[in-house]
């Protein structure tokens, strides 16, 4: 009879250092998990998204005079959010590139990239004062966009990536 019990409590120790292991290496889902948000300054939380490391998302507008869109590329890279890259479809009223600043590219349909940015941003957030419909500030994650103008239109708002 002592012998079955001793097998049998060997037969657990591994199995239960196994699932030790695996609660240590892998943080329960939702717990500490960094995320892109959009807080207006009453700190309501408007945008709340995850965004875990290596992943991107944009910010689109549209130009105020021309009317096309142009996007701030942001990238998640060790806890920090770095602007990565800007697209300009066109050389219009405010929008060049300053030499030294990442690399110029061209969009083979008359307008540019700015590549290689990498410029970290400060406290992981910065303030934006949405514009209206027509301008239509928005968030573009993995192709879904989400207006900011329709949450906040002509109100100030911070956006930052919030890492544990």
């Amino acid at each position: 009879m002592r012998d079955s019990r001793s097998l049998a409590g060997r037969a657990r120790l591994p199995a239960l250092l196994l699932c030790a292991c695996l609660v240590l290496a892998f943080p329960a889902a939702g717990q500490d998990e960094t995320r892109l948000e959009v807080i207006d300054d009453q700190g309501t939380i408007l945008v709340s998204l995850p965004m875990p490391e290596g992943e991107g998302w944009c910010l689109e507008w549209n130009h105020s005079v021309e009317g096309f869109a142009v996007l701030d590329c942001y990238r998640h890279r060790e806890g920090r959010m770095l602007l990565e890259r800007s697209h300009l479809p066109d050389f219009a009223a405010g929008l060049d590139h300053v030499p030294g600043r990442g690399r110029q590219v061209s969009d083979g349909d008359g307008g540019y990239w700015i590549e290689d940015l990498d410029e970290p941003v400060p406290g992981n957030a910065y303030r934006l004062r949405v514009g209206s419909l027509a301008v239509d500030h928005r968030l573009v994650v993995d192709e879904k966009r989400i207006s900011l103008s329709r949450l906040a239109a002509h109100r100030p708002v911070t956006v930052r990536l919030d890492a544990p």
